[in-house]
């Protein structure tokens, strides 16, 4: 990792201390990006005023800086930035730049965030990996041999790798988590709706979210703390009435404040541990340490797992008909069609959901199976739901992924078609996070490093403050276990 900070408390701290300005903290981030991104490729455009952004900032009283002041932030590339160059992993889009700001990036631009720029994804977003027509492949930060996972690989990397404090994903089918787990990141996925879409290319609008990858639990809250609320523009925004509370400035950063383990009921999905023995030595090491704090333990499973997985994907059913009503809201991408990039080629043909989602309807809603998926969503919704009532669990915990980042040429031979446990979270309609646990060895690659294994914790809709409270105490035993 590059010689950068860790948190954005530690960068807040300097500038409030008058130890560094945010000229200078954009600087050198940028020259990191210049530097060392012509090997990483986790970019695929650099702000050109960051600069003179960061200098406006400078310029601020002290009572005008946002919560966000001076942090700088990659946004994956499949977010609206006005005047700044958004691709949508594409090439189909590779001249396009959007007229305005989607709306989280104009809240975190208001909250005193610097943009340094946008980071690399696959195709629209479609897939686990970082293969796109419009930036080949993206490296892993710590093993360039490997993949950081997708979609959101760019901001992985970015992050990871030191060329950013943090990093806005968007999480589908597990673009965050995945990424997340792969690069040692806390990757939140919110109950869709928390966090506007606005301005952020769709896959699947019922699944679709924005939002953070940091190095901390903490950093992660801070960043919520901005980009949760209400939008006018994206109606499932109106999901934020049903918290049943007022939302304060502070809600997330207060609940990670103090992680409180002892008493928590936390169920233990095992079937979906997978085989790997590092990730699972990690696994029983974190539980362990759980109970030591005082957290019950309760084994849990989900009745026909892999089939409510399999029925409850959307993809096929809508990915084409979303893709194209985005294209369609913008005039200078009315031209484009799904099924016509397919005809022309103008995807990365590592991409298996591609071909797979031009053979779905034009309107998805006239697609005969779709009732069907919805009654069996549904289902799924209400077994996973009991679970949690009839042990009283505040979180469901598996690895985010049964296996370690994948060998890129792995991906382009189309040797790896894991399907990440992420997928879970994601049809259920839930929230869920990744958190890192450690590291572990490939053993089939013994001299390679060993690389970062993360814990997925799932809630139940609108728990987010209670999955983040029980990740900043995994991520507190990693320094100091409970022994």
């Amino acid at each position: 990792m590059a010689s950068t900070y860790a948190s954005i408390a530690g960068l807040q701290r300097d500038l409030k201390d008058g130890k560094t300005t945010v000229k200078h903290v954009t600087k050198t981030y940028l020259d990191l990006i210049e530097r060392l991104d012509k090997d990483l490729n986790s970019f695929t455009t650099v702000n050109k005023q960051a600069l003179e952004e960061a200098e406006k900032l400078d310029s601020l009283p002290a009572e005008q800086r946002g919560p966000l002041f001076g942090v700088p932030i990659a946004l994956k590339d499949q977010i609206d930035t006005a005047g700044i160059r958004t691709t949508y992993g594409s090439k189909a889009c590779e001249d396009y730049i959007p007229p305005e700001d989607a709306t989280i990036v104009r809240k975190l631009r208001e909250a005193g965030a610097v943009i340094l720029g946008k980071t690399t994804l696959c195709d629209w977003a479609a897939g686990f990996s970082s293969m796109s027509s419009m930036t080949g492949t993206t490296r892993h930060p710590i093993d360039p041999t490997r993949d950081p996972g997708g979609s959101s690989a760019g901001s992985g990397t970015a992050v990871g790798a030191g060329l950013a404090l943090a990093a806005i994903g968007g999480d589908t089918g597990g673009s965050i988590r995945l990424p997340s787990s792969f690069c040692g990141l806390v990757g939140v996925r919110m109950t869709p709706g928390r966090i506007s879409r606005d301005g952020m290319s769709a896959l699947v609008k019922t699944q679709d979210t924005p939002g953070p990858m940091c190095r901390n639990v903490e950093d992660a809250a801070k960043i919520l703390d901005v980009l949760v609320g209400f939008d006018e523009k994206d109606d499932f925004t109106s999901i934020n009435a049903l918290t049943g509370r007022s939302a304060s400035a502070t809600q997330f950063q207060d609940a990670v404040a103090q992680p409180f383990l002892e008493g928590k009921r936390v169920g233990v999905l095992r079937q979906e541990f997978g085989s790997h023995r590092g990730i699972n030595g990690l696994l029983d090491k974190t539980l362990a340490d759980l109970k030591s704090a005082g957290v019950e333990l309760v084994e849990v499973e989900i009745p026909n797992l892999d089939n409510f997985k399999r029925l409850t994907a959307p993809y096929v059913l809508r990915a084409k008909a979303d893709i194209n009503e985005f294209c369609a809201s913008r005039p200078a991408l009315q031209h484009i069609k799904l099924e016509d990039l397919y005809d022309k080629g103008i995807y990365h043909k590592g991409l298996d959901l591609i071909p797979s989602a031009v053979k779905g309807t034009t309107k998805f809603d006239q697609n005969p199976h779709f009732a069907k998926y919805l009654v069996i969503r549904e289902e799924f919704q209400r077994k996973v739901a009991a679970l949690f009532a009839k042990h009283g669990l505040d979180a469901i915990v598996y690895p985010t992924c049964k296996t370690l980042a994948p060998k890129t040429q792995q991906l382009l031979d189309g040797e790896w078609k894991e399907l990440p446990n992420t997928v879970i979270g994601s049809q259920l309609l839930f929230t869920a996070l990744s958190v890192p646990i450690g590291r572990a060895k490939d053993d089939d690659f013994p001299d390679d490093p060993a690389l970062p294994v993360g814990l997925e914790i799932l809630g139940v809709p609108l728990s987010e403050e209670k999955i983040l409270n029980l990740a900043a105490g995994v991520e507190a035993l990693q320094s100091k276990p409970w022994k």
